[in-house]
Parts: C-alpha cells; sequence; structure tokens
C-alpha cells in the first residue's frame, strides 16, 4: 500500500515557475541578479523576458512557490518602470501573480482541476495594469474565472498566456505550464539568446542594474530631491517588510524586503557619489 501511494505521488506534476518582466534581457538581467538566484533568461517577446529559476526553495520543502515567486516578483517590480508578472503552478494549484511598482500585487489562482478561486476584479485589475484591452482582452479573461470542468488549473494558465500574446508575449518553445523545471530550463537553454543569471557580488550587481536604470525612465529619480524621497520610502518599506519575511521564514519576502532596503541605501548616497564623477 505503501509503495503505491509513493508511486502516485511520485507521478503527481512537480511544482514549476516562470517570472516574466515587460522589459528587455540587457534590463531585466541585472534586476534579477538582486535576487541571488541561479535563473536563466531569454526574451519572451519584443518587450518582454523571461526568468526559469532552479527553484531550491520550493524543490527542497521550504516555502511554497507561490510564496517565493510573490515576492520575487514583488523584488523585481519595485523601483523598476515595468511590471513583473510571475506564473506558478504545483501539485495542488496554479496561479499567477502581478507585481508593479509600489502597488499591492495583485493574483489569482486555481485548483488543480481548474476551480477558480480568485476574485474577478483581480483579473480586471491584473488587465488594466497591464495596459490590456478593456473590452476584447477582458471578455477573453473573463472565461477563466468561470467553472469549466474540461479545463484543468495548467489549461487555464496557458488560456491567460495566449490572452498576453496580444500584449507581446511569445515564451520560448517548449516553456509550457505544467513542466517541470528542469524541462522549462532544458528548453529556455537552447535559446542562442539564453543568458544564465548568477550572483556575482553586491558591487557588481548593484552597479550593473544602477547604469541600466540611469539610463531608463528612472533615472531623473536618481538624484536630486526626488531621488532621495523615493530611497525613504524604498527604506520605509523595505525595513519591515524584512523583518515581516524573517518572522515568517519566508525567503521570498525576506529577499524583496532586502533588495527595497538596499536599494533605498542606495538612493540615499547615489546622488553624493555622481557628483565627485
Amino acid at each position: 500500500m505503501s509503495t503505491a501511494s509513493g508511486a502516485s505521488r511520485d507521478d503527481r506534476p512537480a511544482p514549476g515557475a516562470l517570472l516574466l518582466c515587460r522589459a528587455r534581457p540587457d534590463s531585466a538581467g541585472p534586476a534579477a541578479q538582486l535576487l541571488r538566484e541561479r535563473m536563466l533568461l531569454a526574451g519572451a517577446g519584443p518587450d518582454w523576458s523571461v526568468l526559469v529559476p532552479e527553484g531550491k526553495p520550493w524543490q527542497h520543502g521550504t516555502e511554497p512557490v507561490d510564496r517565493v515567486l510573490t515576492g520575487w516578483a514583488a523584488a523585481l517590480a519595485v523601483g523598476a518602470p515595468w511590471p513583473v508578472l510571475a506564473v506558478w503552478w504545483d501539485t495542488d494549484r496554479s496561479g499567477f501573480t502581478l507585481a508593479s511598482g509600489f502597488r499591492r500585487t495583485v493574483g489569482y489562482e486555481w485548483l488543480a482541476n481548474g476551480t477558480p478561486v480568485g476574485q474577478d476584479e483581480a483579473m480586471h485589475t491584473f488587465a488594466a495594469r497591464l495596459g490590456l484591452d478593456p473590452v476584447l482582452d477582458i471578455q477573453a479573461l473573463e472565461p477563466l474565472t468561470q467553472p469549466d470542468p474540461a479545463s484543468d488549473a495548467h489549461a487555464r494558465v496557458r488560456g491567460l498566456l495566449a490572452v498576453l500574446t496580444r500584449a507581446g508575449v511569445r515564451l520560448p518553445d517548449g516553456v509550457e505550464p505544467g513542466e517541470s523545471v528542469d524541462r522549462l530550463r532544458d528548453a529556455v537553454r537552447v535559446r542562442p539568446d539564453a543568458e544564465q543569471i548568477e550572483w556575482s557580488g553586491w558591487r557588481a550587481a548593484v552597479g550593473a542594474e544602477l547604469d541600466v536604470v540611469e539610463s531608463g525612465g528612472l533615472g531623473p529619480w536618481l538624484r536630486g530631491p526626488r531621488a532621495r524621497t523615493l530611497a525613504a520610502v524604498q527604506l520605509a518599506v523595505g525595513l519591515p517588510l524584512t523583518a515581516w519575511g524573517i518572522r515568517r521564514h519566508s525567503g521570498g519576502w525576506t529577499v524583496a524586503g532586502a533588495v527595497l532596503t538596499l536599494r533605498g541605501l542606495l538612493g540615499l548616497a547615489y546622488d553624493q557619489l555622481r557628483a565627485y564623477d
């Protein structure tokens, strides 16, 4: 009996996850280094990038995949001029979380059999924040919030990603909801534009990200009064978030708080440092 039960558990789908950044790889890559996790990066459309993490936190059973991905998405999106969509699945559920700046994350999920367990308003907020068509795209998303015995959780996520093709998302071949982390990484690794994201130390990672951000739309926020205001907000949010993540033993949110705190400290010092360049 126990052997059959163990075999049944082994046959269940393995957890997996993707991070979709509405940014080109040369912008998403430096930001992703701050997560201090090994990931594969590739283009996912003209203005999108996809990150496939190794998944050690949830593979080792220390934290659920959805909690880790929500924290990572928030850490990537805070202070960036582009949103981050975390898409995840495990043996019991599938879902997504959208992070955009300092705004509260919005998400939705489905049970393994496809039963919706989110709020309809969340799907509308998701569409609005990504700038999707308020009529055509909303009409395409609404069936995902309604019962459908023919669609399991993975089919629901595929439906979501199909709608996002209208916003320019083009996932690499083989990157499909329900696949294991290893298969996802194998599919991305063969891409000619694939890049391995690895931790290179705080100095190199922060320097690379600052160069990208300064040349982009947030450049004016790195100097003067606006820079100090943004840095103060990042510290005000980052410090308690780090403490909360540590208390809850949440690696994803601890990383998000640490990244916010780091960016706040850098923001306070950056204007002075650049003055001597």
